[in-house]
């Protein structure tokens, strides 16, 4: 009698294992609870169940519900990733270093508004808003600050950036070969998903078409040249921000990622070449079981999309890889020590759904740019999740769960039927255009504030158990004379530089930019070489592409 499917998964898995630990030795060699009873690799069914091999599966395997890798967290935690950024490249730097000190894993760039939509700081556009939600970036020199000390063929490093997002890979690329680091060898993510921007965001600069472009350009040129930096991070993390429901962003999410499929296929990139290069975000709010729902319903969704509506073979290509934040919006500016306990539960929910790395919000955010010592407890959040909890011991500890099956198969359920709408419509990008998925957004958002105002919904401190008198904690404050010294910087850079260089550098951009097929990037780099600023390089582009205007 041979063996059935479910034999044959959990051999295979078993094999996958011993790979997996030959690589990445687990963390202990047993794990036990605090009671010493030992604590198995993967609890499953003791025999063949057709439900569990069709819609479960074993770690590491088609259609990865239950994780993207074989031993998940016993081997390694997830990427400690604090997202953070505020006025100058110095300053940024120096936070950098504490948070790497404190046990940060990897790094993730906050750029103030100016730089998200590609203006230079002594722009009179940029007029208060220089390194005020993120630092300021101008010309390479701001990029070599940024990293200054910073090995980078040591940190994986996460840059929150979409229209401009060349240009910054591009320097990034640049300050790795000044420290002698090569393309290969730099890894990372950058964000480079413009479709969310004109949903929910707002930081566009081009009109779609162009800024497709730009986006397929990078995933070419990171392909051939940069093979270990993930080309795009798809975010439903701002349209949850935005309002929208968690059936929602994990619609619209793949739906986004379907369109930038469908652009890399229609410019003959080969999909097992750049597929396992996409990576996801998405955000955690507070229904705990959901959200964790949520992520395991996205691995699977995502894995049949890539395997049986666009054919991949690779296993690599089918998963999906996920970077989680937690909900700013869910955090109050009364009482700021409650968001701890929001932050937590989130991060918590983030971990048990299987995610590959993890920022968590400060305490402080809904009042202003963290402190220290708020991005230090963040932190030490994730870190107490990671060795005091026990949650990462067992890989998928709530897989099996009737709920959270459930919850699964209904949210699994309800997103299909986005995604047929929005095919109906034309796509993604047409869905944009035509305004539906905005409109879906503020319908859930008006919702949501309704059932609030109704107390239909309880947001604790805000509108039920509020104090008479709100004491807020000591907030960061960003120095008033750093937008001064930040135009005094750049005008020593232009004024120091090659100009000849910069002009001809910018004149091959342009005449790349006026041809239709033309990989944009490698002129991209020579600019940032010669300290173009980011604002002379997107305004080259603004000329030839126009602007979006919504």
């Amino acid at each position: 009698m041979g063996k059935n499917e479910y034999e044959i998964q959990k051999e295979k898995w078993e094999q996958d294992v011993q790979k997996a630990t030959n690589r990445f030795p687990e963390r202990k060699e047993t794990f036990t609870t605090s009671s010493e009873k030992e604590v198995d690799r993967l609890y499953i069914p003791e025999q063949e169940d057709a439900n569990y091999v069709d819609k479960l599966g074993f770690p590491g395997q088609y259609p990865y519900t239950r994780g993207i890798q074989p031993t998940m967290y016993r081997s390694r935690f997830w990427t400690m990733r604090q997202y953070a950024g505020f006025g100058s490249a110095k300053e940024t730097n120096n936070r950098f270093r504490y948070l790497l000190d404190q046990g940060q894993t990897g790094l993730s760039v906050a750029f103030d508004l100016p730089t998200q939509i590609g203006y230079d700081s002594d722009d009179m556009m940029s007029e208060g808003e220089v390194g005020k939600v993120g630092v300021a970036i101008d010309t390479l020199k701001d990029m070599e600050d940024l990293f200054d000390s910073i090995p980078l063929d040591k940190v994986s490093t996460s840059m929150t950036i979409n229209a401009p997002a060349s240009v910054l890979l591009c320097m990034y690329i640049a300050v790795g070969e000044k420290q002698g680091v090569s393309k290969e060898k730099l890894t990372g993510t950058i964000q480079n998903d413009i479709l969310k921007e004109y949903i929910a965001r707002g930081t566009y600069i081009y009109p779609p078409k162009p800024s497709m472009r730009l986006i397929t350009n990078i995933f070419a040129y990171c392909q051939q040249y940069v093979p270990k930096f993930n080309t795009i991070s798809i975010s439903g993390y701002h349209i949850r921000e935005a309002g929208s429901t968690a059936v929602q962003e994990l619609a619209f999410t793949l739906a986004n990622g379907m369109a930038y499929v469908d652009a890399a296929l229609a410019n003959d990139l080969e999909i097992d070449k750049f597929a396992p290069r996409l990576a996801f975000f998405f955000n955690a709010h507070n229904n705990f079981f959901e959200e964790i729902a949520k992520f395991r319903a996205a691995r699977r969704i995502w894995a049949k999309i890539m395997k049986e509506h666009y054919g991949a073979k690779s296993e690599k290509s089918w998963k999906l890889r996920f970077h989680t934040q937690t909900g700013g919006s869910t955090l109050t500016a009364q009482q700021p020590d409650n968001n701890i306990v929001r932050v937590t539960m989130q991060a918590l929910a983030a971990v048990l759904g299987g995610t590959q790395s993890l920022h968590t919000n400060s305490r402080d955010e809904a009042l202003a740019l963290p402190t220290e010592e708020s991005a230090r407890i963040a932190l030490r959040t994730q870190q107490i999740i990671a060795h005091e909890s026990g949650v990462a011991d067992t890989i998928d500890p709530l897989g099996g769960s009737y709920y959270i099956e459930q919850l699964t198969d209904e949210m699994e359920a309800e997103v299909e039927k986005y995604l047929e709408k929005i095919k109906d419509l034309g796509g993604a990008v047409q869905a944009v255009e035509d305004g539906y998925m905005q409109r879906e957004i503020h319908q859930a958002a008006y919702e949501a504030q309704k059932r609030i105002e109704k107390q239909e919904d309880i947001v604790v401190g805000m509108n039920k158990f509020q104090l008479e008198e709100e004491v807020n904690p000591d907030l960061l404050r960003v120095n008033e004379r750093l937008e001064m010294d930040q135009k005094e910087s750049l005008k020593t850079i232009k004024e120091s530089r090659n100009q000849a260089e910069v002009t001809t550098c910018l004149d091959r951009l342009r005449r790349a930019a006026q041809t239709e097929h033309e990989n944009l990037m490698p002129y991209i780099l020579d600019a940032v070489k010669v300290y173009a600023s980011i604002g002379e390089i997107c305004n080259i582009l603004r000329d030839e592409f126009g602007e979006y205007t919504g």
